[in-house]
């Protein structure tokens, strides 16, 4: 399914606290957060131009999150980003001064963070960049996982310290148990999604994702037309499309947003033209995507800063986890989880279909932006869909390299 973007307040810029939120400002801030990261390094920018070559376009380049800071996901820039600046501005508060990141160690902001609890609801690596900062802090986390997510993603964050608490029910439901209980034991709550009254805590994890478009921009030879970027609740997909509205204006991007088509409340409230929860059915295999109600911070955002919304189908997603695996000629493998590719799946569909591309002019010239937003976050998972192994398909990939 796909549609243009007819909301009233489309093409108007953001709202002020959006726009700072997103600014350049801010995310040079990020930039120099992650430097006082030790695990901090740049995540490869890959070009595919034989695909490029075969669907029709002029060029298509893809972040690929799957090294992010040894999580294997963007949301590791979010989650911890928050931790941290939270547990700053506690301890300027205690201590009665500025205290800064280069200060995080130091014994008396350690004592704040002793005293600190960060709790969030997850489908799998938000949870584990919020138990990462908690850990990083010293400061005590829980994380709330839903009945479909699988015991390796849940080992995964445990392996953070965080205490682990199973909730009945989707993402949503579990999001709403990690918010009465936090609220009953004067947790903080650091959630990827918002809702009325809760949104500067959710737009601080939006900002950390900005650090992956910095340096994309850095790596790319020329501004990209067009954007796909996948979405959950909208997070990662209002911080691109926000972001190069504040840096390009009028001049920004194309900007598509996609959804699975089981999970797809994003497509669903564009369609209505306000905030929808959509039902729950039959689970998709995109679980990093599966939510049923948008974050209202990214909506604001999109409703204006979007220009399209589409779906994808489950054995689109697997097709191009497969096709990053085993690509076209010489472009590099890639590693992308069952979320990681949705922006490509996107992509293939629209080339595939002139009448559809022709509505956001997508031709020969377009140079594309995409975003692996996970590598194989579960590896049994990854093995089944795609038939080797993370390790096999980067060992081929080095073959084809050396070769």
């Amino acid at each position: 399914m796909f549609i243009l973007n007819d909301q009233a307040d489309h093409h108007m810029p953001l709202e002020t606290g959006d726009a700072e939120i997103l600014s350049v400002a801010a995310a040079k801030e990020v930039e120099r957060f992650l430097r006082h990261r030790e695990d901090h390094k740049v995540t490869p920018l890959m070009s595919l131009p034989a695909l490029a070559r075969e669907i029709g376009v002029g060029s298509i380049f893809i972040k690929d999150e799957g090294h992010r800071l040894g999580l294997g996901s963007f949301k590791a820039l979010g989650g911890s980003y928050a931790v941290i600046r939270l547990v700053l501005e506690e301890a300027s508060k205690e201590l009665g001064r500025e205290v800064d990141i280069c200060e995080l160690q130091n014994d008396d902001v350690k004592a704040v963070a002793a005293r600190m609890t960060f709790a969030c609801a997850t489908d799998g690596n938000h949870g584990r960049s919020v138990a990462m900062g908690a850990q990083l802090v010293g400061a005590k986390c829980s994380i709330f996982v839903h009945s479909g997510v699988s015991e390796q993603r849940v080992a995964a964050i445990a392996r953070y310290g965080a205490d682990m608490v199973r909730v009945d029910g989707n993402y949503d439901d579990s999001v709403r148990e990690a918010t009465r209980i936090a609220e009953e034991k004067g947790w903080i709550t650091v959630s990827d999604t918002s809702w009325p009254g809760y949104e500067r805590i959710p737009g601080l994890v939006m900002q950390g994702y900005t650090a992956l478009l910095s340096e994309a921009l850095r790596q790319m030879p020329e501004t990209p037309t067009h954007v796909f970027v996948q979405a959950g609740v909208g997070g990662i997909a209002a911080t691109v499309a926000g972001h190069f509205s504040v840096l390009f204006g009028d001049a920004r991007p194309s900007f598509i947003v996609v959804d699975p088509a089981r999970a797809a409340c994003l497509f669903e409230t564009a369609r209505a033209g306000h905030p929808v929860r959509v039902e729950h059915g039959e689970a998709t295999v995109m679980a990093m995507l599966e939510c049923y109600e948008p974050s209202l911070v990214a909506w604001r955002i999109l409703s204006r800063a979007a220009d399209a919304f589409m779906t994808v189908e489950d054995s689109e997603a697997i097709a191009a986890m497969k096709l990053l695996a085993n690509p076209k000629g010489f472009d590099p493998a890639m590693v992308a989880g069952e979320s990681g590719g949705v922006g490509l799946a996107a992509l293939l569909n629209l080339a595939a279909d002139k009448a559809l591309g022709n509505k956001i002019g997508l031709g020969a010239k377009s140079r594309v932006f995409l975003i692996n937003t996970e590598g194989a976050t579960d590896p049994n998972l990854y093995q089944k869909f795609v038939g080797a192994t993370p390790s096999k398909v980067l060992s081929r990939n080095a073959e084809r390299i050396a070769g």
